[in-house]
């Protein structure tokens, strides 16, 4: 297994949140390895959904301004995973912009139903 970057990447159960810096809306060096368990998975169980909660803020940005860079975050979390063989339509996107009440305000939290 991959040496985790805290930086760049935190795992607990049920969740994976990958940090951006600044505007940046590429997947970060260092995300891949966390995201491939959970491309693995959504693989090894058909009838798993998840999902992508983007955040951004900047300062000096416009509400719509966070809500566009949240949402380009959490599409390249969900493009990466479809390209590791998970159907789109089993990850729900939704770009919330600033509204971040706790945790890094600039990151892509996965989230995976225990159950």
């Amino acid at each position: 297994m991959a040496a985790l970057n805290p930086d760049v990447v935190i795992e607990t159960p049920g969740k994976v949140t990958v940090k951006f810096e600044g505007k940046a809306s590429e997947l970060p060096a260092g995300s891949t390895a966390a995201l491939d368990r959970v491309a693995e998975q959504l693989n090894a169980d058909s009838g798993l959904r998840i999902q992508l909660m983007g955040y951004a803020q900047s300062p000096g940005d416009s509400a719509s301004q966070s809500r566009r860079t949240s949402l380009f975050r959490a599409l390249a979390v969900r493009t990466y995973l479809i390209k590791k063989g998970v159907r789109s339509t089993r990850m729900d996107v939704r770009a919330l912009g600033a509204k971040s009440d706790d945790g890094d305000p600039n990151r892509v939290d996965v989230v995976i139903p225990q159950g």
